[in-house]
C-alpha cells in the first residue's frame, strides 16, 4: 500500500523536487507552498508522514507543527531548515518534530530518514475507530453505531461526520466543511452545508438524549463529548 506523504514547503523548485523524488520512491504525494494550507492538509489526519520547512510564510513551521501535536495527531514530521544551529534545532524538536534536517540536503539522506520514522514503533492505539460518547465509527468497516444502533449513512454524511470526529470540541466552520469535504476553495452561495447538516442530524441526534452536533451561533458546529 502506497505510503501518503504531506510536503509543506514555500520554495517552488524545491517543492516540485520533493514530490517528485518521493513520488519515484512509490509515496502519494500532497504539498502546500504554506504554513496555513499546510495546517488544513495536515489535520485531516490521512498521512503517513510530514516533510515541514521552517520557515513558512501565512504560519511559520514552528506554529504549524505545535498546531498539529495540540490537535492530538502523532504523524512523524521531519523538519527541513537552513538554520543551522544547535538552538534552532532544539527548538523544532521540543515543538514536536520527530527528525530535523538542515538545508542543503542530499534526498538520499531525507529519504531514509523518512523511511526510518515510519519503521518506529507506532502506538498500539486503533485509530481505525473514531468515537464521541456513545457513537462510534468503524472507519475500516465503513461502520456507525450511535448506543449499539446502527447508523445508514450516505457517503457524504459519513464524510462530514468523519470530518467532525476527527475535529471533536473545536468549532467547525461553514467554510472548514466546504474545503475540507466538498473541497470547494470557495463559497458557492448555497445552503449545501446546512441541508446536509440537517439530514445527517436526524441520523445521528433523532431519539438520543443528548444530541452531539452542535450549533454555535455565528462561527459553525461543533461535536462534543462533554
Amino acid at each position: 500500500m502506497s505510503r501518503r506523504l504531506l510536503i509543506v514547503e514555500d520554495d517552488t523548485d524545491t517543492r516540485e523536487f520533493l514530490a517528485k523524488g518521493f513520488a519515484e520512491e512509490g509515496f502519494t504525494v500532497e504539498t502546500a507552498p504554506d504554513g496555513r494550507e499546510g495546517l488544513f492538509h495536515a489535520t485531516d489526519g490521512g498521512f503517513d508522514a510530514i516533510v515541514l520547512d521552517r520557515m513558512l510564510p501565512g504560519l511559520d513551521g514552528l506554529a504549524l507543527i505545535k498546531s498539529i501535536r495540540a490537535a492530538g495527531l502523532k504523524t512523524p514530521v521531519l523538519m527541513l531548515t537552513a538554520m543551522s544551529a544547535v538552538d534552532e534545532r532544539v527548538k523544532g524538536l521540543r515543538a514536536g518534530a520527530d527528525d530535523y534536517l538542515v538545508k542543503p540536503f542530499s534526498f538520499q539522506e531525507l529519504h531514509a530518514r523518512i523511511e526510518a520514522l515510519l519503521r518506529r514503533p507506532q502506538d498500539t492505539e486503533d485509530n481505525s475507530v473514531l468515537s464521541c460518547r456513545d457513537l462510534e465509527m468503524d472507519l475500516l468497516k465503513r461502520r456507525v453505531t450511535r448506543d449499539g444502533r446502527e447508523l445508514t449513512l450516505t457517503p457524504r454524511e459519513f464524510q462530514i461526520l468523519e470530518f467532525f470526529l476527527r475535529r471533536k470540541n473545536r468549532v467547525i466552520s461553514r467554510t472548514m466543511l466546504l474545503e475540507g469535504v466538498w473541497e470547494y476553495h470557495f463559497d458557492p452561495n448555497t445552503n449545501i452545508v446546512d441541508v446536509h447538516i440537517s439530514k445527517l442530524r436526524r441520523q445521528v441526534d433523532d431519539g438520543a438524549d443528548v444530541p452531539l452536533i452542535e450549533t454555535v451561533r455565528g462561527a459553525g458546529y461543533m461535536m462534543s463529548d462533554g
